[in-house]
């Protein structure tokens, strides 16, 4: 492998490009939900999916690099992430910013193809993903920052399909919001520590990492409601509701993993439980929009 290639893995690596699979599934059904309004008929739909595809991945990647590159120094500082690539040199931060000069082209290309309007919401959207990256330096929200970067993607994917804003759509931005924000609480527990110390703003370090715990599980109550109020808006059926039903199974099972005196488990919770999450969801989903329309 030259160095050039596998400066390449490395940067992939860095950024956990396999975990694309969190918000892609979440994006694909705000496209699907915006094809069926309109009746599955919609000329070039089909082809619409790989733009939207690729605009996400690309916001992804601009999104974990830049927070990478910002946090490099704290990261230094961190036992738990101090052997990330920057920190541990494997990778430089000049080579990191060509990673996301080249993603951030990528975006506005897929954006340009999509239609006007995502276009012009592409530059504010990079903003706000690279926006939560400071968050943690000033407020605790930044739990909820992170929920909404990954939230707009349905959004957008309605916005690339119909060229247009429905309200109703905000119904999955604001489940996937507090989804992710449930879930990064879990996860920020394991720097409670490290938070109080050097300063950084979470809720597990403003209130403990039970009361969290207890946050995160209302978020993700929260979450199952707004599910709900998506699919009375649609009158989607039997097969929406089971998806429902399956997300909740899951996200007591992610809770149970996770104890206040017994961390262990976190990267069981945030990472495996949270892919199936948004695969399940999307194929329950998916199957009440294609076969029960």
């Amino acid at each position: 492998m030259t160095p050039f290639l596998r400066r390449i893995r490395l940067t992939l690596e860095m950024i956990k490009f396999e975990h694309s699979v969190f918000a892609l599934p979440f994006a694909l059904t705000g496209a699907l939900l915006a094809w069926m309004d309109e009746g599955f008929a919609r000329e070039g739909a089909l082809g619409k999916l790989g733009w939207i595809v690729l605009a996400m991945v690309a916001a992804r990647s601009v999104a974990m690099a830049v927070n990478r590159v910002l946090d490099a120094d704290i990261d230094a500082r961190n036992p738990r992430t101090k052997m990330r690539h920057l920190p541990a040199g494997l990778l430089s931060r000049g080579f990191a910013w060509g990673f996301i000069v080249f993603w951030v082209a990528v975006f506005f290309f897929a954006a340009r193809e999509l239609n006007p309007l995502c276009l012009k919401l592409a530059g504010p959207t990079l903003i706000v993903l690279a926006f939560y990256s400071i968050t943690k330096r000033f407020t605790l929200l930044s739990h909820l920052v992170l929920g909404f970067c990954l939230g707009m993607a349905p959004a957008a994917a309605w916005i690339a399909v119909r060229g247009s804003l429905d309200p109703r759509i905000l119904w999955l931005t604001l489940a996937v919001t507090l989804w992710t924000a449930g879930f990064d609480i879990i996860y920020a527990c394991q720097d409670y520590a490290f938070d109080v110390q050097s300063g950084l703003y979470s809720i597990p370090k403003s209130f403990g990492i039970a009361r969290a715990l207890w946050i995160s599980r209302v978020f993700h109550l929260g979450m199952l409601v707004s599910l709900l109020c998506l699919v009375y808006s649609f009158s989607l059926g039997g097969l929406a509701l089971a998806g429902v039903a399956a997300v909740a199974g899951l996200l007591l099972w992610e809770h149970r993993l996770v104890k206040a005196d017994d961390l262990s488990r976190v990267d069981a919770a945030f990472f495996t439980m949270n892919g199936y999450v948004s695969v399940i969801f999307f194929l329950f989903w998916a199957s009440d929009i294609f076969f029960l329309r």
